[in-house]
């Protein structure tokens, strides 16, 4: 091209089309159905008998503790907004304690979460492998053999899903979004539909902090249950990449998903108690059901059926965030570079995502899942009180960096005393060697962290193994990386 030839724009158009990186393909809408996707899994329809339960059954407390876990939670994702719009790179909170607390601190994390996290969507899969099955069965359990094989079926179709399109995984999750909150609605509306006919309704609620004040011990356990409730909120932070307009998007979608959780939360909680008294709800196994068999006896399964897609909605928002987590991991170099790559057909995270996905698949096996994933259930709180920190290292180290969001300043520091708070409450209360074993994990990712990153110790063999893989699955390192390229 000559000096004085110009530049078509059409052809730089086209070249910012073919460049191998994320696309942005995900607008307002789909980032609002990630959120409320991630958030609502099967808690609001089994089991919100945790808050009751450690309120004494005091009804007062219990939707007191519902809305103080959702402002919390608000303040939370208000917080991961600011660096979402500030360092828009996908990761979540692993790219945000990289850049603001250093490498070792972000290996930590990512360590943690490589395992914790597929063992998460592990026990999302039994479950709605579980609910979708049980109708067949009756009364009947259903024989573990059948729950893992359609744990697993489940898996790699999202996972596959996850690895071909960016858009059909959009589309996919704002469907089941869709269809878990017109669920939420039909037990909302229904409770204020009896409010309204019958008069009686109202008597449990006109004294509502009448009965037995809990202490602070037991608000702090139920606080414990309501944030568990909202736990996802952080999800839009690991597609910030992908986000368009992520400056004025990700506050927005913040700031719509959240309060719509918690103003439906609200509502299907009283729905509950307006039609079920407090012991009910305490002794029922999924409150949805019983609710469902007095209100609605006659389509009584639409519940069971809505409580299967809302966790197949939550697992595959959860599915797609873990994808690009160990990408953005392998990208910094604490995870295979072969993570890093993308698919040259698709630019999609495809090896992150099989790699994710045959974790998950291996933590199918075990029998007692859910006690595996308890013991690193105080590593998540831990995250997010590191998180915080790093944007309040950031306001004070980078002061120039550009955010085209911030959040008022004391907010941070709140969430960084109840992030630890949350972490250290249940070890001083209820002491358990599952956290000591929890902490040593942690701490083992120092014998991987020393040799292979600090000291940048590599194998000449596995080289060779990722180059064959890379042309099996066809994929390359995003643009702008010179690693991993075969000849």
């Amino acid at each position: 091209m000559g000096k004085g030839q110009k530049k078509d724009p059409k052809n730089v158009q086209r070249k910012e089309k073919a460049k191998m990186q994320l696309k942005r393909n995900i607008g307002y809408f789909e980032g609002v159905s990630f959120i409320v996707g991630s958030i609502v899994g099967a808690g609001i329809f089994v089991s919100p008998t945790g808050v009751l339960k450690h309120s004494l059954l005091n009804i007062g407390v219990a939707l007191t503790i519902w809305t103080a876990s959702g402002l919390v939670s608000l303040m939370g994702a208000l917080c991961y907004a600011e660096l979402g719009t500030a360092l828009p790179f996908c990761g979540g909170e692993y790219s945000h304690i990289k850049r603001g607390l250093g490498s070792l601190p972000a290996f930590v994390f990512i360590w943690t979460s490589t395992f914790a996290k597929p063992a998460s969507n592990a026990a999302r899969a039994l479950l709605f492998a579980e609910y979708a099955t049980q109708p067949f069965y009756g009364v009947c359990p259903v024989p573990d053999v059948l729950k893992k094989c359609l744990a697993l079926a489940v898996l790699w179709s999202l996972g596959i899903l996850n690895g071909l399109s960016v858009k059909m995984s959009a589309w996919v999750q704002a469907v089941f979004t869709l269809l878990k909150m017109m669920a939420l609605s039909v037990i909302a509306v229904g409770g204020i539909v009896l409010i309204a006919r019958q008069k009686e309704s109202l008597a449990r609620f006109e004294d509502m902090f009448g009965s037995e004040i809990p202490n602070a011990s037991q608000v702090a356990e139920a606080f414990f249950q309501g944030l568990y409730a909202y736990g996802g909120w952080w999800s839009l932070n690991y597609m910030a990449e992908e986000m368009k307009n992520p400056s004025r998007n990700i506050p927005l979608t913040v700031m719509t998903a959240v309060p719509a959780v918690i103003v439906f939360y609200l509502l299907v909680n009283i729905s509950y108690l307006t039609v079920l008294t407090p012991k009910e709800i305490v002794s029922s196994v999924a409150v949805a059901v019983t609710w469902a068999d007095r209100v609605i006896p006659s389509v009584a399964w639409i519940i069971p059926l809505s409580v299967a897609v809302s966790i197949f909605g939550a697992l595959n928002s959860s599915m797609f965030t873990l994808g690009r987590l160990s990408y953005a991991g392998s990208q910094s170099g604490h995870l295979p570079l072969l993570i890093s790559m993308l698919n040259v057909h698709s630019c999609t995270p495809a090896p992150a995502m099989i790699f994710s996905t045959i974790i998950a698949s291996i933590f199918i096996i075990p029998s007692d899942l859910m006690m595996l994933t308890n013991y690193f259930g105080f590593s998540g709180w831990l995250m997010i009180g590191l998180t915080c920190a790093s944007l309040i290292v950031l306001r004070y180290r980078e002061p120039h960096l550009h955010r085209p969001y911030k959040v008022f300043l004391p907010v941070p520091f709140m969430m960084v005393a109840m992030s630890f708070f949350l972490v250290l409450a249940p070890i001083i209360w209820s002491p358990n060697l599952q956290y000591f074993y929890a902490f040593l994990f942690m701490l083992g990712s120092l014998i991987i962290y020393l040799p292979f990153i600090h000291f940048k110790f590599r194998f000449a063999f596995l080289d060779k193994i990722t180059c064959h893989l890379q042309l099996l699955l066809e994929v390359c390192p995003a643009d702008g990386s010179d690693e991993g390229k075969c000849e």
